[in-house]
């Protein structure tokens, strides 16, 4: 192994080996350090949206799909009460654009076999404890590292992102055998009490992930299995829990309940000389719309772009490099970052609105948004599948379905409750205000 590279990427993860395949084969020498090579067994990373698919073409890294039964998925399911609506994604070069749903540690292998396919580049298993500095300038100039196990995990994120993490809610993942979907192919997403998304991710298992708001009840004493069976189940609409019920009450009692936190991270610059932050380290998103892998491999696909011996020919050059981080900074906002960040806090906002009943009317106004077809499906779902990049469209959607609910609003009212209803239509323009601009204000800022 060699003391000296070109770029060290700390943690083998999906943007992590991503990142090390587009620079190596851009003749870059890297190295990656992984405290875990293993195959992982988690329950994030396992729904790729067709932009993310498209961001592993242009990489050259769209064969890791395959061996691993994985499910193409061709869009979503919507459940509200007794109601469903599906739709499809938008085609992509005149055919059908589909994401990929699969178990994650198969993924991960996949990747890392990849990389380790590309001759300059070397994985090394080891714990990252100390990112080595210059005294002077404060530039990143190397990693010490312990061989795996002999030290703590360190995360180095507090130590160059001011910003903290906010956390609303926790997933808690099962995974049900057998299950038949109303949707073939397609994610599901059931607005209960609170949301529930189901999609295949084999053969024979569907993950189902059920979002728990506030603070996580205990698993250990069994009263997260209790809220569970007591606050989701009832409220799933009884049409589809015919379909998964038994595999999922199965699930329930003899599976481990796994949990996520689901968080938020609005996007920082890179303002450290010899340090470059990407993936969940610099920005997430709730993890409802799937985004978070789309997000890193169409950042990967920037940078190595604005990175490449073309553009940026001695990674020495701190101030041609942070110039470039600038320029990388905005333009990912219009390249899927930003669409699917706001979106997927609003839509988190909009369709876990339980206790608040000027959201409960968007949420109503968004279903029934979705059934006018046309553009008020196709832009949403190409917007989710990462494929819509423009934040306009975002805006003008979103309003356009708060307009829609105060149309709503008077059309099943009766003209003697006008005075009260003018005032909740303004309520309403304004908790759609609250809900999107300062998510929006946080994607401006550097």
């Amino acid at each position: 192994m060699s003391l000296e590279y070109d770029l060290i990427i700390i943690g083998a993860g999906t943007v992590g080996c991503v990142a090390a395949v587009a620079f190596g084969k851009q003749g870059r020498k890297v190295l990656i350090i992984e405290r875990d090579m293993s195959e992982p067994n988690r329950i994030v990373g396992e729904y790729l949206q067709p932009g993310g698919v498209v961001a592993l073409e242009k990489l050259g890294l769209s064969e890791c799909l395959e061996n691993i039964d994985s499910i193409p998925c061709y869009g979503y399911g919507v459940f509200y009460g007794g109601e469903t609506v599906s739709f499809l994604y938008p085609n992509v070069n005149g055919k059908p654009a589909r994401g990929r749903a699969f178990h994650h540690g198969r993924f991960i292998m996949n990747l890392r076999n990849a990389a380790s396919k590309i001759s300059n580049v070397t994985i090394c298993e080891a714990m990252a404890n100390d990112i080595i500095s210059c005294p002077l300038t404060e530039r990143a100039l190397g990693v010490i590292c312990t061989p795996k196990g002999e030290s703590d995990v360190r995360h180095f994120r507090k130590d160059f992102i001011l910003r903290d993490v906010q956390i609303k809610s926790n997933f808690v993942g099962i995974i049900m055998k057998d299950t038949v979907l109303p949707f073939p192919n397609h994610g599901h997403v059931i607005l209960a009490n609170s949301p529930v998304c189901m999609y295949q991710i084999g053969t024979h298992e569907t993950r189902a992930l059920i979002d728990i708001p506030g603070k996580l009840p205990s698993n250990g004493s069994g009263e997260l299995k209790k809220y569970i069976e007591n606050n989701v189940l009832p409220f799933i609409p009884k049409p589809i829990q015919l379909n998964f019920r038994p595999s999922f009450y199965e699930a329930l009692q003899t599976e481990r309940l796994r949990s996520m936190p689901n968080s938020f991270l609005p996007p920082s610059t890179n303002v450290n000389g010899g340090l470059i932050i990407l993936g969940d380290a610099m920005n997430m998103r709730h993890a409802l719309t799937g985004g978070g892998m789309t997000v890193g491999f169409c950042d990967v696909v920037i940078l190595s772009d604005l990175l490449s011996p073309a553009q940026t020919p001695d990674f020495n050059d701190t101030g041609l490099i942070l110039a470039q981080l600038q320029v990388f900074h905005w333009k990912r906002k219009f390249y899927c970052s930003t669409v699917i960040n706001v979106l997927a806090q609003v839509l988190y906002s909009v369709f876990a609105a339980a206790d608040d009943e000027y959201l409960r009317i968007m949420r109503e106004a968004c279903f029934n948004y979705f059934k006018f077809g046309g553009i008020c499906v196709s832009h949403p779902c190409g917007m989710l599948a990462g494929l819509v990049q423009n934040p306009l469209l975002l805006i003008f959607h979103f309003f356009a379905v708060a307009i829609y609910g105060v149309y709503r609003i008077f059309r099943e009212d009766t003209m003697l409750h006008m005075p009260q209803n003018i005032l909740k239509s303004f309520i309403v323009i304004y908790t759609a205000c609250v809900t999107v601009l300062p998510v929006l204000l946080t994607e401006l800022k550097f």
